[in-house]
């Protein structure tokens, strides 16, 4: 494994379901074609993310998980 896994499970719950729904929204809504990719994106980023329960940015300020919340 690449990396080691820095979010708890409820956050990745939360951040899969954001990015379910913003991205759900996103293409619902009549906006500009730019402007609905880089939301596409962006969301699809925010699922990735919960989905492997790492996040990079998270990493680079040091975030660790503990051994109680690793499951």
């Amino acid at each position: 494994m690449f990396y080691q896994k820095n979010l708890p499970r409820w956050e990745r719950v939360l951040r899969v379901l954001a990015g379910l729904l913003v991205i759900i929204v996103a293409l619902s809504l009549p906006l500009a074609g730019w402007i609905r990719g880089l939301i596409v994106v962006s969301a699809a980023a925010f699922l990735f993310f919960g989905l492997i329960g790492f996040c990079p940015a998270c990493a680079m300020v040091g975030r660790k998980l503990d051994a109680k919340s690793k499951q």
